[in-house]
Formats: C-alpha cells, sequence, structure tokens
C-alpha cells in the first residue's frame, strides 16, 4: 500500500506543482508585465499586444485570458493529431490553468510605472513559475508549441533556436506598439526569466568538483576520507609530457569545505596539481537524496 500511495502522490505533486506555478506566471503577467506593457515574447506576449490594441474597440481590450487559450487551441489540436494525447496532456492541464489563473486574478498595478521593479521583479517571479512548470514535465503551450510543430519541417534548426526567432518577432511587435523603452525592458526580464528558470531546473545547491594530481594519492585519499568524511574516485590517467601512468582523484565537496581539502592536499604534497570547479547540483550521500 505505501508503494501505492507513493506511486500516486508523484503525478499529484507534479500537478500541484503545475497549479502554483501556473498561477506564479499569470500573477507575473498580469499584475506586472500587462500593467507597464513589457512584452517578454510568447502566446502572453501577444495576448498583451491584443489586449493593446483592440482597446479602441472593446472596452479594456481582449481578456488576458481569453487572446491566451484562443490562440493555443488551433496549435493543440494540431500536435494531437500529430504527436498524439500522451504528448500534450500535461502542457494542455497547464495551459488551461494559465488561462484560468489569468481571468482569477485580479488586475492590480504592483509595479505602479517602474520599469526596473517590473523588469526586475517580474523577471524573477516569472523564471520561478516557468523553472517549475519545467520541472514538472510540462510547457504553457505559446511558442514552445509552435517551435515543435514547425521543427518536423525545420529540420535543420532546434526547437530553442526556432522559439528565439518567434519570441523575437513579438518583441519587436511589442517595440511598434509600446514603444523603444518598454520593450529594451522586456529584454532585460527576459533575460533575468530565463537565468532564474536555469537555476531552478539545474538546482541552487552549489558545491565543488576538484581534480587532483599527485604522487602521494593514497595518503591525500585518506586524508580526505577521514578529515573531510567524503568519498574519493580514482581514476588511471596517463601524463602526456612525463609519459608515466598518474592515479587522478576527483572529490565533490560544498562550498565550505573546498578551502581545507586544499589544505589537506598541500600538507601530504606541496606539488600537486589541483583543479577545483563549480558543480550545479549534487545528488547522492553526503548531498541531496535522490
Amino acid at each position: 500500500m505505501d508503494k501505492i500511495f507513493t506511486n500516486m502522490r508523484k503525478p499529484l505533486f507534479r500537478y500541484l506543482v503545475i497549479v502554483a506555478g501556473t498561477g506564479l506566471l499569470a500573477f507575473a503577467i498580469k499584475c506586472i508585465f500587462d500593467t507597464v506593457g513589457l512584452v517578454t515574447g510568447g502566446f502572453t506576449g501577444i495576448a498583451i499586444l491584443l489586449k493593446s490594441l483592440t482597446g479602441f474597440f472593446y472596452e479594456g481590450g481582449i481578456p488576458l485570458w481569453f487572446a491566451n487559450l484562443a490562440l493555443n487551441i488551433p496549435f493543440f489540436l494540431i500536435a494531437l493529431k500529430i504527436k498524439g494525447k500522451r504528448f500534450i496532456w500535461r502542457t494542455g492541464v497547464a495551459t488551461v490553468l494559465l488561462s484560468v489563473w489569468l481571468y482569477v486574478i485580479p488586475e492590480i498595478d504592483f509595479a505602479a510605472g517602474d520599469y526596473i521593479l517590473a523588469s526586475i521583479f517580474g523577471g524573477v517571479l516569472a523564471g520561478i513559475a516557468m523553472g517549475m512548470i519545467l520541472w514538472a514535465n510540462a510547457t504553457t503551450g505559446g511558442t514552445e508549441m509552435v517551435a515543435l510543430l514547425l521543427q518536423g519541417w525545420l529540420k535543420h534548426y532546434s526547437v530553442p533556436q526556432i522559439m528565439q526567432v518567434l519570441d523575437g518577432m513579438v518583441v519587436l511587435a511589442g517595440l511598434y506598439v509600446f514603444g523603444l523603452r518598454p520593450s529594451m525592458y522586456a529584454i532585460v526580464a527576459i533575460y533575468i526569466s530565463s537565468k532564474v528558470t536555469d537555476t531552478i531546473l539545474e538546482g541552487m545547491k552549489f558545491s565543488k568538483g576538484a581534480y587532483i594530481i599527485t604522487d602521494f594519492y593514497e595518503e591525500v585519499a585518506k586524508r580526505i576520507m577521514e578529515d573531510l568524511d567524503r568519498g574519493v574516485t580514482g581514476m588511471d590517467a596517463y601524463g602526456m609530457y612525463s609519459g608515466n601512468k598518474k592515479c587522478v582523484l576527483y572529490c565533490v565537496v560544498s562550498k565550505k569545505e573546498i578551502v581545507r581539502l586544499k589544505e589537506l592536499v598541500h600538507e601530504v604534497d606541496r606539488k600537486a596539481f589541483v583543479v577545483v570547479g563549480d558543480v550545479r547540483e549534487v545528488l547522492g550521500e553526503g548531498f541531496i537524496r535522490l
């Protein structure tokens, strides 16, 4: 029973993450980006444009939730026919939820006309939201869905490359409608959003990885395992200059432990060659449980 409950809980948790992520994204779009005219690409960016352009004919313009849903439906039907149900299920749920949130959330101007606040704060919120949605193996449709479909005909280009072109066209359209200043800040928001999304997906607990080349590898490994309580992996190597066989040690430690690691190596062998690099995410014993 515990195993059955665990298997049921995993997809349920992912859908809860999608609900939270789409709600946060809708807030960033409706209460920050839309209020100052930041068109950050995607179908939501087109929705902001349509709302502004149709304000002359319809009071308040076409609602964001309706435009987002209407733009996505044709492409979902095409994807359903080409890719099948399993391909679009979670993305369909996320797209509908985003439109629901855009309908439910009241329109409040949190940026108060401040473009810097809108681009930074909105970019961070949108980045966190997209990171949550992508972590749950879903997307919100839009230009990503279009890019996936176009990639079937444009096989020489990757999906991200096609998306960049599509989103670039949306941002250029925003330049025409809202002017240069909002478009420049929209680019800042896009950059911040992408960096935050990458951080969410790649992990926020940074560590340090060290390659250690020394003739006293056994003693160095023993000191690391005993003093730092960290595992060490030895790899056979061959020195191209010296022509000698080497044993390269590899060890991953926390950021605060890297100083002590270098001190231990230096105490054993002052001539040791140590290469230290950043590790974005570490899963396993002593770090984050897989």
